[in-house]
């Protein structure tokens, strides 16, 4: 994990060119179908946040894609992801139950940059509840600066919100006490790269996959889904890291290999 004084926002080069993320969802539609081939699921819940400034509309891709694969997905319902406060920390905390109550079984929780951050303080929260969780770029780093928006997250909610200043959300780092896997990518135009390393900590299950995309285009990325897929379809308390043998090995890196 990059330190603090290192923590500095992507390269301008890559902001610039997340405009790529549109070929992401173009090629999202052409595998579409063949996608409905990769590992089903047992039918658990999965619950999928947006990212900052984003609503379920950027979700909704996945959503059925979850849907197609056995799972039974679920939207956050809670309008554009932009205000941070102890209420939409409440509603959060709030629709989990919910959705444990209705199925009667643990829920897995998706979450997309900042939606990735609120998943893991979820599962902090409610681990007994949550039984895997899956961060897409997400600026799990505990220096915000390693996120380009983080100025304007910080404007809209005030550099501390009162979860913070009432010591939660802090430590950031801190892996949650459920399986855990950081999805990043090197070309983040959003969230530095550095930034969405999780560290690994003994006895903790934990992994960090790189994949070649952009920030804008993880949710609809067909090799993340590929890595979301072969995540979730694991057996309850069997986790097992993410295997890069045979083809693999030259498309999903670990950090330590960048």
């Amino acid at each position: 994990m990059a330190s603090a004084t290192m923590a500095r926002p992507p390269h301008p080069f890559w902001t610039l060119t997340e405009g790529r993320a549109i070929f992401e969802l173009g090629a999202f539609g052409l595998f579409r179908r063949q996608m409905r081939n990769l590992p089903k699921g047992d039918g658990h819940p999965v619950l999928v946040l947006p990212g900052f400034m984003a609503s379920d509309y950027s979700t909704r891709p996945m959503r059925r894609l979850l849907n197609d694969l056995d799972y039974k997905s679920y939207a956050w319902g809670l309008g554009r992801n932009v205000r941070f406060n102890e209420t939409r920390e409440r509603e959060m905390s709030d629709l989990v139950e919910r959705i444990y109550e209705e199925n009667g079984e643990k829920l897995s929780i998706v979450g997309w940059s900042l939606g990735g951050v609120f998943a893991r303080e979820l599962a902090k929260m409610h681990p007994d509840i949550i039984r895997f969780v899956i961060s897409l770029g997400s600026p799990i780093s505990n220096n915000r600066r390693h996120s380009a928006p983080s100025r304007l997250f910080e404007a809209i909610n005030g550099k501390e919100t009162k979860p913070e200043a009432e010591g939660r959300y802090r430590d950031l780092e801190a892996a949650p006490p459920v399986p855990t896997t950081s999805i990043l990518t090197r070309t983040d135009g959003v969230v530095a790269w550095r930034g969405s390393v999780q560290c690994p900590t003994k006895g903790e299950d934990t992994e960090n996959i790189v994949v070649p995309a952009s920030h804008v285009g993880l949710g609809v990325n067909p090799l993340v889904m590929v890595a979301v897929a072969d995540r979730l379809a694991q057996p309850e308390d069997e986790w097992v890291p993410f295997d890069r043998s045979g083809w693999r090995e030259y498309v999903f890196k670990d950090p330590s290999q960048i």
